[in-house]
């Protein structure tokens, strides 16, 4: 029996369309990760990227379960000595819905230059509106 190993070249990759209306952060995080790493494909190799595209509208009407809303903290640092800028991700979600939508998903995925182009796959838009009509992406509900 012979292990079989995808090439980068033969790799056929589709677009999705995922509207994550009402949908919970964590949730649609974990899901779109495996299809941008490609998991739910039956040719999955761990060291190449066999995902496919994913697009992501309506992120601005994602949900945080709980108390998250309040108590979950982004931080962020400016290099410099007492830069640690804190923002709570009600705020966070007010002002750049695509970010945390797009943390979330990134962080998930495997760090280091494979992670980085599985990344490049992944497009979040804050409304209905997307540029992606031209590559006819089918919709994907997720569970």
């Amino acid at each position: 029996m012979k292990t079989f190993m995808a090439k980068a070249e033969s790799i056929e990759r589709k677009w999705y369309l995922v509207d994550v209306q009402g949908q919970v952060l964590g949730r649609v995080a974990s899901q779109v990760a495996a299809i941008l790493r490609g998991k739910h494909k039956p040719i999955f190799t761990p060291h190449v990227d066999t995902g496919d595209h994913v697009v992501i509208i309506n992120a601005d009407k994602i949900v945080l379960t709980g108390k998250k809303l309040d108590q979950k903290i982004y931080y962020s640092h400016s290099g410099y000595p007492g830069g640690m800028k804190e923002t709570v991700y009600r705020k966070l979600l007010a002002e750049k819905p695509e970010f945390v939508l797009k943390h979330a998903i990134v962080g998930m995925l495997p760090k280091g230059p494979l992670g980085r182009q599985m990344a490049k796959k992944l497009r979040v838009y804050a409304g209905t509106v997307h540029e992606h009509e031209a590559q006819k992406p089918e919709a994907l509900a997720l569970k």
